[in-house]
């Protein structure tokens, strides 16, 4: 018999700190169904049964959850011996441009079902807030440029050109925006018909449906005006003799450019953060534009544009609008797993919202809305939260009705402690630690020669990393198992 993960359901109005889901989200711990005066778990009209035990998690959404952090060790490690799994340049989608809509999809599912009883607003709106202020705060150390990383055993930044935006810190916006739809714009009526589904939620799609065209009004309708920056000299080893240090004017005067010098989602940026303020490495560089060794990274080539040097966020202010979309598509999700109970009822439900999403990104692709992960397109939003559907569809299947738990328990162990995986492994702290032990050269340490013996070993570097870069998930995997023996989770 498979066990069963047991932790305390957090109350959103107590007093209690709620744990950051493992996503790196700040909210509460979910169940799966409510409890019942058995003991028995209870049949359903397909012949399975579902658990009824008000502690028990939902094991199929830490699958989930585990599985994107692993993803994302994965395309960040391996993407450099494996471009094609990178994120995409800037049109396109590859494995890289999934790992951020699984996370906002998740952090969605699991407000559905901590929020699903709410008795005191202000006092929920108010921990809501004072998680996002964290979990932002958290993203603005991890990513804001103080920890170099791996091969870079130096620290600290100038505070004026501290990077604001991140991965967190896109996560705690949709959070905060999911959360307050959740909290304040559901109708109080009781859900016992598809009919009165829809009644409940409508005000919120509503919601939702504003901010979409909020974002699609500002993407084509802002006026992008001539601007500069100012050429790095650390960006400057590659390029032409023309990039030296200095100004640098990129030259636009259009609207509804959705190309990387001249889109809305940029200008945004520069006018509220400034231009020191975004990353400074942003994927464009890996264009056909931008780069000879295209779609990795290389020297420029010859006539290369100006703005080729340029910074751009990737977790800008105005796509995170349409990010937050994300997290409301998980929402829906949650909201399905509270009011349907039965498992094969919420399959059917999960894959009839889930192909619509994959159908409309696709037909406003082909009229002429690109896939866009920097920019965060509608089309791209779709295809990537439709996709996100299927998999956890899948992954309940498997887990939660048909209880093949097994082989998926490393996944479950680092979906239930993913943040300090983030923070350790994809963020690089633990592998820069190592690093700053070494033998008489920086170069002789134990993360660069466990995979220096790989790639000898395999007689391929591209293979070589890829063989480090699994084993590296598997050490992060029995961590996680580690902890979670230990009952030792990361609050926020």
């Amino acid at each position: 018999m498979s066990s069963v993960v047991v932790v305390v359901v957090a109350d959103t109005d107590s007093d209690d700190p709620t744990p950051l889901l493992h996503d790196s989200s700040p909210y509460g711990d979910e169940e799966i169904a409510p409890s019942s005066s058995s003991n028995e778990p209870e049949p359903e009209p397909d012949g399975s049964s579902r658990p009824n035990s008000p502690n028990q998690r939902l094991a199929s959404l830490d699958v989930f959850r585990g599985l994107t952090v692993a993803l994302m060790i994965l395309v960040d490690d391996a993407g450099g011996a494996f471009p094609s799994i990178n994120h995409s340049p800037w049109f396109g989608v590859t494995l890289a441009d999934f790992v951020m809509p699984f996370f906002l999809f998740g952090v969605g599912v699991s407000i559905g079902l901590v929020f699903k009883k709410v008795t005191n607003k202000q006092s929920a709106t108010k921990k809501v807030i004072l998680r996002t202020i964290k979990l932002f705060l958290l993203g603005v150390v991890l990513q804001g440029g103080y920890f170099h990383g791996r091969n870079d055993l130096s620290y600290g930044v100038d505070v004026r050109k501290l990077r604001w935006l991140g991965v967190l810190q896109r996560i705690s916006i949709g959070y905060l925006f999911a959360s307050v739809l959740e909290i304040w714009l559901v109708n109080n009526v009781a859900v016992d018909s598809a009919l009165t589904f829809v009644k409940r939620y409508c005000i919120q799609w509503t919601g939702a449906f504003l901010l979409v065209s909020v974002y699609m009004s500002l993407l084509y309708g802002l006026y992008v005006p001539d601007w500069n920056y100012e050429v790095l000299s650390v960006n400057t080893s590659s390029s032409t003799s023309r990039y030296g240090s200095g100004t640098q004017i990129v030259h636009c005067g259009m609207r509804g450019s959705l190309d990387p010098a001249c889109n809305a989602v940029g200008l945004v940026d520069r006018f509220i953060l400034g231009v020191d303020h975004l990353y400074q490495h942003p994927v464009y560089r890996r264009t056909k534009e931008c780069s000879v060794n295209s779609p990795d990274y290389g020297p420029l080539p010859q006539n290369s544009p100006e703005w080729c040097l340029a910074p751009f966020d990737p977790e800008g202010i105005l796509s995170s609008l349409m990010a937050a979309m994300t997290c409301v598509v998980g929402l829906h999700f949650g909201h399905i797993i509270v009011h349907f109970k039965g498992h094969m009822q919420r399959v059917f439900l999960w894959s009839m919202s889930s192909f619509p999403l994959l159908i409309s990104g696709y037909v406003l692709f082909v009229l002429g809305i690109p896939l866009s992960k920097p920019l965060y397109t509608l089309s791209y939003m779709c295809i990537t939260a439709g996709a996100s559907g299927f998999l956890l569809t899948i992954i309940f299947y498997m887990v939660d009705v048909k209880h093949v738990k097994k082989p998926a328990m490393v996944l479950q162990w680092m979906g239930m402690n993913a943040l300090i995986i983030y923070a350790l492994g994809a963020c690089d702290l633990f592998p820069a630690a190592l690093q700053g032990l070494y033998w008489r050269s920086p170069e002789n340490n134990l993360v660069d020669g466990t995979e220096s013996l790989l790639q000898s070993m395999l007689h391929s570097r591209k293979w070589g990393t890829l063989a480090f870069v699994v084993l590296e998930i598997l050490f992060w995997g029995l961590v996680a198992g580690f902890l979670n023996m230990k009952r030792f989770y990361i609050r926020l």
